[in-house]
């Protein structure tokens, strides 16, 4: 296994890792960035990214990641292709092993894995991926003004997905399995008093409609087996997403679904010199820009940190 000793080692490369990489780049901390199994992150699945500030006329997600990559490589980052296989934070230096392969001992770890939205698994899902389907209603749902759309899910993200599209779209239909919801009873109260949406309840997705950009969708009903189809333009999945954590199990402090615990106000875990960034500790906001805020705050955490071991070193 070859062998690696750098200052600032980012795991992670969605809009959190870069800009921590841009952030400890130009403090001069010669960061590693090692892009992982989606570089690029969630953004590289959407099609059109409107309310990231300073693109007035949009911008392509992939494209976007390309311009934060080349950015922060400008300031001489080392973006790299690999995957982080197995992390030791027991001992200082952190080690990290990429692709199984490669070890690397880092004085600071930025952890921006992200997390991934949960799918139903359906081949047309994946197909119309961005044509219509998305898991983003925050994201996406400007571009259904005045549609009608479906949202798929019982929980309080469902339910929030819902109340927020229905302000946007003309008929908002949720799709929910059982004869009652996960929700908390009052974002429930919310869908049920929203005039433009209908529950569906003991329903569930067979199949997304439409060759080049959804057109519908077919239900069962699992009391009657009944199969309808129903004319929708957008598909929004709110079953969840699921942080990609899982290596830093036994190391950093999670809460029950595997989002990293930070302390308040900070990017600090609960490992000295290791900090995180991104939707892998955030569930509650999940947007690019809020994003992009922790990870500047994760790389100036780092420089700060780095800044103190030094002291303590000339003492």
């Amino acid at each position: 296994m070859t062998k690696e000793d750098i200052k600032v080692l980012i795991i992670g490369s969605g809009p959190a890792g870069y800009t921590a990489a841009i952030y400890a780049a130009r403090a001069g901390l010669k960061p590693v960035l090692y892009m992982g199994e989606q570089p690029g992150g969630q953004l590289t699945i959407t099609n059109d990214v409107e309310n990231y500030p300073g693109y007035p006329e949009g911008i392509n997600g992939p494209q976007m990641m390309m311009d934060f990559q080349q950015q922060a490589e400008r300031f001489g980052t080392d973006v790299r292709t690999g995957l982080a296989t197995k992390v030791d934070f027991s001992v200082y230096p952190h080690k990290v092993i990429i692709d199984d392969k490669h070890e690397i001992t880092a004085e600071a770890v930025i952890v921006s894995t992200g997390a991934s939205a949960k799918w139903l698994g359906l081949p047309s899902e994946q197909r119309l991926n961005g044509q219509g389907v998305s898991a983003c209603a925050v994201c996406d749902g400007f571009f259904f003004r005045n549609m009608d759309v479906a949202v798929v899910g019982a929980g309080d993200t469902a339910c929030e997905e819902a109340t927020y599209l229905s302000k946007l779209c003309k008929k908002v239909y949720m799709i929910v399995r059982r004869d009652e919801m996960r929700a908390s009873k009052i974002m429930q109260k919310r869908v049920l008093n929203a005039s433009n949406i209908e529950v569906l309840w003991n329903t569930q997705t067979q199949d997304i409609l439409g060759e080049q950009e959804v057109e519908g969708v077919r239900l069962i009903n699992t009391s009657t087996n009944e199969v309808t189809e129903i004319p929708v333009q957008g598909f929004f999945v709110a079953i969840g997403h699921k942080p990609n954590t899982d290596i830093f199990k036994g190391y950093l402090d999670m809460d029950e679904n595997g989002y990293i615990k930070t302390i308040p106000g900070s990017s600090k875990t609960n490992i000295e010199g290791v900090f995180a960034a991104g939707d892998a500790q955030d569930h509650v906001y999940r947007q690019a820009v809020t994003a992009a805020g922790t990870g500047c705050m994760a790389a100036l955490d780092a420089e700060r940190f780095l800044a103190s071991k030094e002291v303590e070193l000339a003492e």
